[in-house]
């Protein structure tokens, strides 16, 4: 078998050729050597029994089912220990996983996704509407789908989100404000050259009429005093003329 054939997580029945203090030499039909070490190796009665020898569990010629834990350069490193579909490297913020409900709490669901630990989604996070109790929505053994909010390695922490997936509703959604709302004044249609012609003229004849309608108001504001100056002349040379 090539090694690029060779896949992580995978399962495969292997013949036990060798053992050592640190563990066994495993032929599963790859060019490389494969290799299980001690630490890998789980008593089916007694999955959590500590092994103090290889041989405990393990003997030349013995066919069992491994699975590949690590591909390298020289060797393929197996274990007898079912990998975890979702290694916590593997589980990243903002993934769509799928998962089924193992458990129901007052504050929220557990959803079995193939991790160490159960994912939690939190009452809050189970749908738009308020939600009184998560049996309102989900059910022990439902398959549901859910985004990843956070991952906490250190606490071992997986927390889900059914409605991130889900649109908001209409009523839920924010209003526009009020200058959104607003509907936009229509623009002035563009003018075409004659309209422009004929509009020049009609501004033109406006501003004609207004400045003779200047030119009257001066001219009936001026006569007055004119007339007032005709008549001081005419006085003083009827005054000259007596004197």
């Amino acid at each position: 078998m090539d090694q690029q054939e060779i896949k992580v997580k995978e399962r495969y029945t292997g013949t036990v050729l060798k053992t050592t203090l640190q563990g066994a030499l495993v032929d599963i039909g790859s060019e490389i050597p494969a290799f299980i070490h001690i630490s890998q190796a789980v008593k089916k009665d007694k999955p959590k029994a500590q092994i103090n020898s290889i041989e405990e569990i393990l003997e030349k010629g013995q066919k069992l089912d491994f699975w590949v834990k690590r591909i390298r350069k020289d060797r393929i490193e197996l274990t007898m220990k079912e990998p975890l579909a979702m290694e916590w490297r593997e589980i990243k913020p903002g993934m769509t996983i799928k998962g089924q409900v193992v458990r129901l709490e007052t504050f929220g669901a557990f959803v079995e996704i193939g991790a160490e630990r159960p994912g939690l989604i939190h009452i809050s996070e189970l749908s738009h509407s308020y939600v009184r109790s998560p049996g309102e929505v989900v059910r022990e053994g439902d398959e549901v789908e859910a985004k990843v909010l956070e991952v906490n390695r250190r606490k071992k922490q997986i927390k889900l989100s059914i409605k991130a997936l889900q649109e908001l509703p209409e009523s839920l959604q924010p209003q526009q404000s009020s200058k959104k709302r607003e509907v936009e004044e229509p623009q002035e249609p563009e003018l075409t050259a004659m309209e422009i012609a004929m509009r020049q003229a009609m501004e033109k004849a406006e501003n004609n009429q207004s400045s003779d309608s200047e030119k009257k108001s001066r001219k009936n504001k001026e006569t007055p005093i004119e007339q007032e100056d005709l008549l001081s002349r005419t006085l003083e040379n009827k005054i000259g003329q007596k004197s």
